[in-house]
This record gives structure tokens, sequence and C-alpha cells, in this order.
């Protein structure tokens, strides 16, 4: 399901409660409205209830008739009230208890009237006169307080039932939410976690994800974006390496070109001289053409090593001899662009776990970025020196180059960002970083305009038991 109709069934339930709870509030309250209405209705009752029997108490004292007909008055006009108010009376008390009340009234009058047809009360009128006053009070007044009673009951339940159902709804909003956002964070902390794997050269999937909400379905599409980098990443090198054989090329033939001339002018000597030369020269002549053809054959090797697609295959190496054998790759482009190179490279640095054939694509890339960035005459300086902590190797690559600017630095990784114009692909370096992040390492930039650049290369040393494990 997706998040948005996850959200939208969470606020329709959590609307549904606050509606019904709503409804309940305003039912309660109607309820306790009514019972209120009947409340005051009885209060007045019960001040007439009251001034019948003050009456009566005059009429049994002072055998004044007039008490009586006052009496009566008092019945006819609560009778009367009581009809009106019988909207609000029944739904309080119920038409039982309301029928209860106007019988025991019914019952007060034929008394007093059977009284004021006598004229003077005897004890057993006086009795029943009595009897049934205090019935119709005490019956008045027990409801008035019954009510009373069940007036502040539904005040009580319906604060108790508010509060809980504000913590429940409370509850249920606090739940549904941190339900909801720890799925969405857990899908995203996962979703940052393989753009950042794919931004360092990682190209991992998110496993474990099943979800089909809009989260999963983004999942869904970096896995897919991440396997068809992994397959392209490849391609992606071999196409950078080929970008780099055409500046080789022009340094390799001229590397031939050398030996070749060496060859056939020792031939033609050789076929000149050829009476005259003893045994030991005639040998020596061979030596010189079989060391030449050595050299060619040593030029072409590199080249194809270089240039051959191989899968990755890390292997304990010494980066020096990595170095020593990458620089014959650049060293007519660096002679034809007249640079001058300075090489330092530490003995005694521990060896590495690393795919020698890409750090030499990496170190071509840097040297030919170097290289292209300064004029004749600039100064190349490549080293290699101990990390720090001892636990790293480090190698550098510094130019004296135009540098580059400050904006611009913090973009040199990204694919298809060049400050060379027209002249540049913009995958040399970000290439070059995907390898050393592959590698665990790390890759850092310095540079300053119009003064150089210095990429600082590290690579974790090489753990045998590490790598045997791994």
């Amino acid at each position: 399901m997706k998040i948005e109709n996850k959200l939208i069934i969470s606020n329709i339930i959590n609307g549904a409660f606050i509606i019904l709870i709503g409804f309940f509030a305003l039912q309660n309250m109607s309820l306790v409205l009514t019972k209120l209405r009947f409340v005051e209705i009885a209060d007045d009752l019960n001040a007439s209830f009251l001034e019948m029997r003050l009456s009566e108490k005059n009429y049994f004292l002072y055998h004044d008739k007039e008490a009586l007909a006052g009496i009566h008055d008092k019945i006819i006009s609560t009778g009367e009230t009581i009809k009106a108010a019988q909207r609000d009376i029944i739904p309080a008390i119920g038409e039982t208890d309301l029928k209860q009340l106007e019988s025991n009234l019914a019952f007060y009058s034929s008394v007093i009237e059977e009284a004021g047809r006598t004229g003077r009360p005897d004890p057993f009128l006086e009795a029943k006169i009595r009897g049934a006053g205090r019935k119709l009070k005490e019956f008045s007044e027990s409801i008035t307080r019954l009510e009373r009673k069940r007036v502040n009951d539904i005040i009580l339940d319906s604060k108790r039932i508010l509060i809980f159902s504000f913590w429940a709804i409370l509850a249920s909003a606090l739940l549904v939410s941190h339900f909801i956002s720890q799925k969405i964070v857990r899908s995203l902390r996962a979703i940052e976690k393989l753009t950042r794997s794919i931004s360092e050269g990682n190209f991992n999937r998110i496993e474990g994800f099943q979800t089909r909400d809009e989260l999963g379905s983004v999942i869904t599409a970096i896995n897919s974006m991440s396997e068809e980098l992994a397959h392209r990443e490849e391609e992606i090198i071999q196409s950078k390496k080929l970008a780099s054989l055409g500046i080789l090329t022009a340094g390799v033939a001229h590397e031939i070109t050398n030996p070749l001339n060496n060859i056939s002018m020792i031939a033609q000597t050789y076929e000149e001289l050829y009476p005259q030369l003893s045994e030991k020269d005639r040998i020596d002549f061979m030596a010189k053409v079989d060391a030449e053809t050595e050299r060619i054959r040593k030029i072409v090797k590199n080249l194809l090593d270089f240039s051959k697609p191989k899968d990755a295959n890390p292997n304990e190496a010494d980066i020096n001899s990595v170095i020593q054998k990458t620089l014959p790759l650049v060293q007519n482009m660096i002679d034809v662009s007249n640079i001058e190179i300075r090489v330092n490279l530490d003995s005694g640095l521990p060896h590495l776990f690393i795919d020698e054939h890409q750090i030499q694509q990496v170190l071509v890339n840097l040297i030919t970025n170097a290289v292209q960035s300064m004029t004749a005459g600039g100064r190349l300086y490549i080293a290699s020196r101990p990390g720090k902590g001892g636990d790293s190797v480090e190698i550098s690559v510094i130019d004296t180059g135009r540098g580059i600017p400050p904006e611009f630095l913090p973009h040199i990784f990204d694919p298809f960002f060049s400050t060379k114009g027209e002249g540049g692909t913009g995958l040399g370096l970000s290439v070059s970083y995907g390898i050393i992040k592959n590698h665990k390492g790390e890759i850092r930039v310095e540079s300053k305009v119009g003064v150089g650049t210095t990429i600082t290369v590290e690579l974790p040393r090489y753990h045998h038991e590490e790598n045997k494990n791994g």
C-alpha cells in the first residue's frame, strides 16, 4: 500500500474516533441539559410542595379554610406546570415516574377537597392529609436527588470516557505515525546508504525491502540503476583507457621508432662490415639487435597490459613497482610536453592489496591530467611515502600547472565534469575515484590557482589474515 493511502487511512480512523467521541459527548451533554432542566422544574415543584405543607400546618393550627383554598390553588398551578413541562420531564425521569408524581398530586388534591367538604378535620382526615402531603413531597425530593446524582454520574462518566478517548487517540496517532515514519526513515536510510555507496563507486543492492509503497518503487529503481552502473563501470573504465591510449599511442610509436632505427642501422653496418668482422664482433652485433628487440617487446607488452580489459584481480603488490611500470607508458608524453619529472619513492613501504592494472589506470589518469595542466618547462613530482599511522601508503602526483579554481574543487570527481573544455571527457577523475574507493582507499585534492595541484591517493596496507579471511 502506498504511503499516501496509509496516511489517509490513518487520518480517517483517527477522524472517525474523534467524530464518535464528539457524538457521544454531544449526546451526554444533551442528556445532562435535559436533566438539569428537570432539576430546575423539580426545584420549583418542591418549593410549591413546601408551601402546600406550610398551608397544611396553618389549617391544622388555626382551622383556616382559606389555607385549604390556597393549597387547592397551588395544586392546580402545579398540575398545569407539570403538564406544560412534560416534554422536559419525561426524557429526564421517564413516563412511569411522571405518572407516579401526577398520581400522588391527584391523591393529595382529593384529600384536600375532602377536608374542604367536611369543614373541621378529624384526626383520621388530618393524618390522611399529612400522609398524602409527605408522600408527595418525599417522592418529588427523591426523584430530584436521583436526577442530580444521575447528572453527576453522567458528567463523571463523560469525563472518564473523554480522558480515556483522548489518550487512546493520542496513543493511536503516535503509534501509527511512529510506524509509518520508521518505515519511511528506514527506507530513506537504506536509499541514502546506497546512493552514497554508488557515489563512492560501490554498486550494491538494497536487500530485504519488499514494500509496495512509493519508497519501494524508489528502492527498486535504485537497485536497477545500481545493477546497470555496476554493469557499465568496467565499460566506463575501459572507455577512459581507450581515451588515454590515444595519448599513449603517440608516445609508444616514438618509443618503438628508436629501437627500430637502431636495428636498421645495426643491420646495415653488419651487412657492410660482415667480411671484416670476427666471430666475437658478429655475436656483439646480434646481441645489440636482440637488446633492441627486447626493448620493443617490453614497450608493446606494457601497452597491451594496460589496454587489455581484465576483471578486478587484487593481489599483494609493491606500489613502487606499480609506479615504475606505469612511468614508461607516459614517458614520451612527458618528454614531448617538455615537462621535467622528479620521482621520489620511499623504500621499505608495506605491500598493498590492489589490482595493479586498475591502479596503473589511476596513475596514468592523474599524470595525464597533471601534464595537460602545465606548459613547457613545468615540473611533475611523483612520490610515495608511508601514510599517517603507518597503516597505509600515500602516492602523490604534484604539478606546477594552472591549478583548479576553488568553486570547481567540490565537483572534480563528478562524472563528466571537466575544466579542459572540449578536450576533456570528464571521466578520468570520476573513474579514478571509483577505483580507489573500491580499494577502500581515499583520494584527496589540494589546488591553488596559478601555483599547481596536488592529488594524493591513500591505500590501506596489506593485512595477510584479513585478506585471507575475506
